[in-house]
Parts: structure tokens; sequence; C-alpha cells
């Protein structure tokens, strides 16, 4: 009974034993399998088969002593067992130390290869974001590359088509680049750009002292802002400018650079002197005419009494010559005092349509016949077709002899005087030319041609009042006069004058 019994158990202990043992190797089979297919994976290398191997060991020793107990215990070797089993219990304990202390171990390896594992993740993360970067980096590059060039397009062309200089310099002065305004402004053709860049910025400045008052402006602000300096071209003439610059740090190899922006401001500088020239001869034409009229009254209380005291006089006598001579000097003084009254009124001229060639032809012709012209030549070059201006006839004829007679006295004996006619449509206006080939206007009389009494001409030759006059004329007429001339090289005053919008229209 007891040994019928005890078969179920002995059958499952030695079973067990053996299918413990199969299970164990074919378990380490897989797990040498999964090592040969996946040789990286930390889990299977440090953890699976270190303990698949100590369950080996450890299934082998136990199921070998539950067997080598049973059959001793058939046998009748009891003793034997009882010798064998503390060594069979030691092995099995050793191989559940060695499966803790792998499992122990593996903890540590376990946070390590966790560590290792995200590094990995965010280097691929990072590895999938540079390859995305990467293939939009090309279309990002093109499109920045295109509006980089589209900026330089259009910077270039400012820079190119700029009315004022744009100049770049370094620190010591030295030019960089210049725009082509900038050389036609020092006098340079357009294709001179290397005749200019790489010279001294300061040696184009008038002052001596110019470049070391920019420098003090910069070094003080970092920028110089609208300061008006002269500026020295290459024919020697000089113009007057206005001038703005700013320090510029840029990581090319030029360094510290200053770029400047030069205005020509010559026109507005003239302009004002005009304007100031203008508020003068008003300010003149004032006190003149309140002189003029205390004046013309004794002059001519003189006159009439000297022409009382002629009648009585023997033309022959000397007293009759010396009474001929106050008159004509009397004459001469009214005749002044006249035309500063002219210069001075501000009474309106009697204006009505008129054809300004046949003014032109009518002075031409008087000229030619009252003055003594030898080898000299008044040409005319009429436009056509030119509309009649609302004008005082004999003011204008007066101000054509004036500049006519001028033309004469600068040309000498010989020389050509030319009047030229021609429209502005922009401005809706006309104008009349008369130049000549004489001596010219010194520059430094040029501001001061239309001051009253102002001349060049000898004592006697001339009163100063002509161009002062012809000046209060063409104004009275909603004009201008502009004049250009350079030593040697004659002279030319044109007239504007305004057509009447009813005129226009046609």
């Amino acid at each position: 009974m007891v040994t019928v019994s005890s078969f179920p158990i002995w059958f499952v202990d030695v079973v067990g034993s053996v299918l413990m043992i199969v299970f164990t190797f074919v378990s380490l089979g897989y797990c040498l399998e999964l090592k040969k297919n996946e040789p990286t994976d930390i889990i299977i290398i440090n953890y699976l088969l270190w303990v698949c191997v100590a369950l080996a060991v450890f299934a082998i020793s136990r199921s070998a002593g539950h067997l080598l107990k049973q059959i001793f215990q058939l046998s009748g070797h009891q003793a034997l067992w009882t010798a064998i089993q503390p060594f069979s219990g030691a092995i099995n304990t050793f191989t559940f130390i060695v499966v803790a202390s792998v499992t122990l171990f593996f903890e540590r390896t376990w946070a390590i290869y966790g560590t290792i594992l995200k590094d990995r993740q965010a280097l691929q993360t990072a590895h999938e974001e540079l390859i995305y970067l990467n293939q939009n980096l090309e279309g990002l590059v093109e499109e920045r590359t295109e509006a980089l060039a589209i900026s330089e397009q259009k910077y270039r062309r400012i820079f190119e088509v700029s009315r004022d200089m744009i100049l770049v310099t370094r620190t010591d002065g030295r030019i960089l680049n210049i725009n082509p305004a900038g050389q036609q402004l020092c006098g340079l053709s357009t294709a001179g750009d290397s005749a200019i860049e790489g010279q001294l910025f300061q040696n184009y400045l008038l002052g001596p002292d110019d470049w070391k008052d920019i420098n003090q402006h910069i070094e003080n602000r970092g920028f110089i802002s609208s300061e008006e300096f002269d500026l020295l071209l290459e024919d020697g003439s000089h113009r007057r400018v206005l001038l703005s610059g700013s320090l510029a740090k840029t990581p090319s190899e030029e360094g510290e650079t200053i770029h400047f922006l030069v205005k020509d401001i010559e026109q507005r500088r003239l302009m004002q002197k005009q304007m100031a020239q203008a508020d003068k001869l008003a300010s003149i034409g004032e006190l003149s005419s309140g002189i003029a009229h205390e004046i013309n009254n004794p002059l001519g209380i003189i006159l009439g009494y000297t022409q009382l005291l002629l009648r009585g006089e023997d033309p022959q006598s000397d007293r009759y010559n010396d009474l001929k001579t106050i008159e004509k000097h009397v004459r001469s003084c009214k005749a002044i005092v006249e035309d500063l009254l002219n210069f001075a009124r501000t009474s309106h001229p009697h204006k009505e349509q008129i054809d300004i060639h046949a003014v032109i032809t009518d002075v031409v012709h008087f000229v030619r016949h009252h003055s003594n012209l030898e080898n000299i030549q008044i040409e005319t070059a009429l436009a056509p077709k030119l509309p009649s201006v609302l004008m005082d006839e004999k003011k204008i004829k007066q101000v054509l002899i004036n500049l006519l007679m001028n033309a004469i006295h600068a040309v000498g004996r010989s020389g050509t005087i030319r009047i030229a006619t021609g429209t502005n449509t922009a401005a809706n206006r006309i104008t009349v030319e008369v130049a000549d080939t004489g001596h010219g206007i010194a520059k430094e009389n040029l501001p001061r041609i239309f001051d009253p009494f102002f001349t060049t001409k000898p004592t006697g030759e001339g009163t100063g009042l002509g161009l002062s006059v012809s000046y209060g004329i063409i104004k009275g007429h909603g004009g201008h006069i502009i004049v250009k001339s350079e030593p040697d090289q004659g002279a030319a005053f044109t007239l504007s004058l305004p057509v009447s919008p009813a005129i226009a229209e046609r």
C-alpha cells in the first residue's frame, strides 16, 4: 500500500526533474538563438543568458539530486544519499545566489541601458531633425539667396541711380566705393571709377581742416549729420555740399568703414543769394525812391533856370558854353534819377499781348542804326510759333536795348552777339537769351551785377543802373533773369517770361 501510494510522487519527482532539465536547455537554446539574431541587445546578453545558464546549472543540480535520491533509496543506499545531499543543496543554493546576483547586477545595467536608450532616442530624433532641416535647408537657402539677391539689386539700384553722392571710405579717408553721381559731382566721367577709388577723400575737400573736423564728429558721436563743406572738383572749381556720414563696423576685410551721403546744395545756395539779393534790391528801391524824389525837384529847378539863362546869352559866348555844360550834366543827373525811380517804382506796367519776335526785330534794327558795330555781328535764332506775351512793350525794349548795349561793350571791336528765343512748356514760359563772345564776367562780380550803381565800365561810361532797372522790369512782368558767364568765354543773359493762361491754352 505504501509502495503503491508513493509511486505518483516518485513519478512526478523523476519526470519533473527530467522535464526541468529539458525545458531549461530549450530556454537556453532560444536565448542563444536570440543572442545570435540580436548581438547588441543588452537584455539578452547580460540578463537572459546568464539567468538561463544559472537555471540550467540549478536544474541539472536539482534534477540530478532528485534522481540520485530515488536511485539510492530504491537500491537501499540511503546513507550514501545522506552524505551527498548537502553538496546538492549547496549547488542549488549557489545557483540561486548567481541568479540573484545577476538580477541585482542587471538592475544597475538596466539603468545604464535605459540612459543609453534615451540618449540613442535623442540622437535618433536629432538625426531626423537634421535630415528634415537638411532637406528643407536647401529650399530655405534658395529663398534666402533670392531675397538677398533682390535686396542687393534694390540697394545697388539705389546706389547707382541716386542723384546724390554715395561714398564709402576707410577711416583714414581712402575711397573704397563711389556711385556715378559722386563721380559726376567730382567732375569725373562714369568710366573714371578707378581714377578716384583708392584716393583720399580729403583731397576733394577744399578746406585743409575739413577732414579733421569730419573725423572729430565721427569719433565723438559715431556720425556726422548735415554739415556744409566745399567740395574741390577735378577742374579746380568748388561746390557747396551738405555732408552726412556714419561709422560702420563690418566683418569684411575692410574693417571699419565710413558711409557718406553728399548732397550738392550749390543751386540752393545760389537761390538763397538771389533771394537775399532781391530783398536787398527791394530795400534799396524803397530808399532810392524817397531820395530820388528829393533830388529830382531841385534838378528840375536848376534845369529850368539854366534854360532861362540860356535864352539871353550869345551862343558864341563863354557863359553860354558854361550854361550848356550845366544843362548837359543836369539832364544826365535827371536821367539817372529817372532810372532810379523806374527801378524803385512799384506801379504795374501797361501790358498788352505782344509778339516778342517783333520787339526783338525792332530793337536789333534800332541798335544797328544807332551804334557803331563795325565788326560785331548780331545773330538771331527765333523759335517758330512762339506764343505772344502779356507785357509792356516799351519796358521790354528798354531791357533788350540795355542787354545789347552791355554785350556790345563786352565784345569790344569784334565778336558775335546772339539773340535766341524758345519755350519752356513745362513751366508755361518763353525764354529770350542774349549771349555774347566778350570778356565775360568775373566770378566775384556775378552776385553784384544787379546791384544799383555797380558797374565795371570806366568812369563816365555807365551809371550802374541798367541791369538794376532791367531786373525790376522783368520782375514786374512775373519773370526772372538768369546769367551765366565764364571769364574770357562771354556771358549769356536769359529772360524768362510767363505766358498768360489764355494764350497757353490755344
